[in-house]
């Protein structure tokens, strides 16, 4: 999948989240919607992106994926 779109998705998924009173709740909301609901690959692709620096990710998302990326170690 193109990175810009998953970039568009990633950052739509956070300003949902953002109005969440609770910062962690909202981290925490973020990264379990990636992990249910994208792809390997995607989550994948978007891990890549956040570690060559993620440059137009929220700081939101930035926080989920380095909790995505915990998961899916664990996962393995």
């Amino acid at each position: 999948m193109n990175i810009s779109n998953l970039v568009e998705m990633a950052n739509d998924i956070a300003n949902f989240f953002k109005s969440e009173p609770d910062h962690e709740e909202a981290v925490t909301g973020i990264a379990t919607h990636m992990q249910r609901f994208w792809e390997d690959r995607m989550q994948k692709q978007i891990i890549a992106y956040t570690d060559e620096g993620g440059e137009d990710l929220s700081p939101l998302v930035k926080e989920a994926i380095e909790r995505l990326k915990v998961s899916m170690v664990d996962a393995d």
